[in-house]
């Protein structure tokens, strides 16, 4: 088993979720475009992640693990079902944020592991959490929106940061709406018979 891991995003929440779990790992992001033609949350993350993955495998001239990760937020509004990623511009912030507050959406996080020297997909899984959020005054989403803080979150929050008030809870792991779900992937790792131990700093 190789001794080296990438991590092909340069979300600082999923680096900073890696490092909480002990990995020593690299960072090389993906250079693709993040759209896909799949309407549906749970396949249009499953098969970025997958892309990422796969990307950055392809560049990579070591025996290496590399991880590809994508989140978005979908939540039932007046259209239908509405799928959101990270906000274009604070406009888009406000829309997002008032679709969510005082409601319960869902958020899906896909992770695919690509074995860079033979190509194989050793891991590809989604996790959802579904969240529930109390009603946000007009007023406090803005001062939100000045602190930049909505700007590159899928769904327009940090789920660990300022939005944390709102929080009315969750059903499902934590990890996965800041952006990685760490104990799903540990568990999904361990079942493909890959101990990330082996990836621990020393």
């Amino acid at each position: 088993m190789t001794k080296k891991l990438i991590l092909a995003s340069a979300s600082p929440r999923r680096k900073e979720i890696l490092e909480g779990m002990g990995l020593t790992f690299s960072i090389c992001p993906a250079k693709g475009e993040e759209n896909s033609t799949r309407q549906d949350p749970w396949g249009l993350v499953e098969e970025l992640a997958l892309r990422k993955a796969r990307e950055t495998a392809e560049r990579t001239e070591e025996e290496a693990l590399v991880i590809g990760s994508d989140t978005v937020v979908a939540v039932e509004g007046e259209q239908g079902l509405a799928v959101l990623g990270k906000p274009v511009d604070e406009a888009d912030a406000f829309r997002m944020l008032k679709t969510l507050q005082g409601n319960t959406h869902t958020v899906y996080t896909g992770v695919a592991v690509v074995d860079a020297r033979t190509g194989e997909t050793l891991v590809h899984f989604v996790d959802k959490t579904e969240v529930s959020m109390y009603p946000m005054p007009d007023a406090w989403i803005h001062e939100y929106i000045k602190t930049g803080e909505p700007m590159d979150k899928a769904g327009g929050y940090a789920i660990q940061g300022g939005c944390a008030l709102w929080i009315r809870g969750i059903r499902g792991e934590y990890a996965t709406v800041v952006g990685f779900p760490a104990a799903r992937f540990y568990q999904e790792l361990r079942g493909a018979g890959i101990d990330l131990m082996e990836f621990c700093r020393q």
